[in-house]
């Protein structure tokens, strides 16, 4: 399906009294030629063929007119003159933003508008605003949207982005998984005409833990294709500890490279290093394992310390009172310690 008919659904369920002129102008659009495009042709062709839909004229706004949107995938905070650079420039040369962001009325709100898409046309207009560029506004188009059609909307024109990275989307689609369609990823696929398998790797990837991501250059590098071997050890407890502590070394030499202004170490290699520290079998071994028992000497579990002291304790129910069974835990926590003090 088309970028334009998803954007007629949307549009459809968000404006029905506009829903009647959709038609004709569907089959204008399908007999028109189709010519190979750059990006920013594509971008534009996609605006144009939605604006037809919305039928709402553009304003000229001033970015402290309107509020950002939390609900969209871009990271408001993340963007520098650097990234928006060449953006920048184009505006100052067509003298303001040739394609229209999208915002909706906030009537509750402090701000007169939301934006809903155009992050980066926001963030570059108001920069040249407070660059010696007063006179430069932010063209928009108002819709009325509900939140659900509003990330729908912003997550079409994402998809055209080559900036937005696989992880930004990520975590946007697993607070809307919740926010929007009850956790039903089955739902959400359907309504963003997404493959449920594509869904639910977006989805695995926004669960990676915290301590994975730091270990590439920048979460931006944290792509689906160099997610993919990660993911499915997640569930594997062993491989997903000895990953980790691979990537706590690996989260330090990149700082380390980063203050010196030197080159990161590529995703790539960090995925072959955090492959090798999973399946390293010579890790595996020197887990030691330790018979958990109390003062009477009567078994009920097992513990085992990794070279981490990290302790897995694996507890047999038996007919120990409680007392008996914290005093055998205290007593291998304790040795745990001595264990810690001597390798130190």
């Amino acid at each position: 399906m088309s970028k334009r008919s998803i954007f007629d659904e949307v549009i459809k369920n968000a404006a029905a009294d506009q829903a009647d002129g959709g038609g004709d102008q569907e089959g204008a659009v399908a007999s028109r030629a189709r010519k190979p495009m750059n990006f920013a042709a594509r971008r534009l062709d996609t605006f144009e063929e939605a604006a037809k839909l919305l039928k709402k004229p553009a304003i000229s706004l001033k970015p402290d007119e309107v509020s950002i949107w939390p609900g969209n995938a871009r990271d408001y905070a993340a963007l520098t003159e650097e990234r928006v650079r060449t953006l920048i420039d184009s505006l100052v040369a067509e003298n303001g933003n040739r394609i229209p962001v999208i915002v909706r009325p906030t009537p509750n709100g402090e701000k007169r508008y939301e934006l809903v898409t155009g992050t980066r046309r926001h963030w570059a207009v108001a920069w040249l605003n407070a660059n010696d560029h007063p006179e430069i506004s932010l063209y928009a188009s108002i819709e009325d949207l509900t939140d659900e059609a509003a990330f729908r909307v912003a997550d079409i024109e994402n998809r055209e982005r080559e900036d937005i990275s696989d992880y930004e989307r990520a975590i946007n689609y697993k607070e809307a998984l919740q926010a929007h369609y009850g956790g039903v990823q089955r739902r959400m696929s359907e309504r963003l005409k997404l493959s449920p398998g594509t869904l639910s790797r977006y989805i695995a990837l926004s669960e990676m833990p915290r301590t994975i991501v730091a270990a590439f250059g920048s979460p931006r590098d944290l792509t689906l294709h160099f997610a993919k071997p990660l993911l499915p050890l997640m569930d594997d407890r062993e491989k997903l500890a000895r990953m980790e502590q691979a990537a706590s070394a690996l989260s330090e030499e990149q700082s380390l490279k980063q203050s010196f202004d030197e080159a990161v170490i590529p995703a790539g290699e960090v995925v072959a290093r955090l492959l090798s520290a999973a399946n390293d079998t010579q890790a595996r071994a020197r887990r030691q394992k330790q018979a958990l028992c109390t003062s009477s000497g009567r078994e009920f579990g097992q513990v085992e310390r990794d070279r981490a002291t990290e302790l897995i304790v694996k507890i047999v129910p038996t007919d120990s009172s409680i007392d008996e069974l914290i005093e055998g835990l205290r007593a291998a926590i304790e040795r745990s310690r001595i264990w810690t003090k001597t390798r130190a």
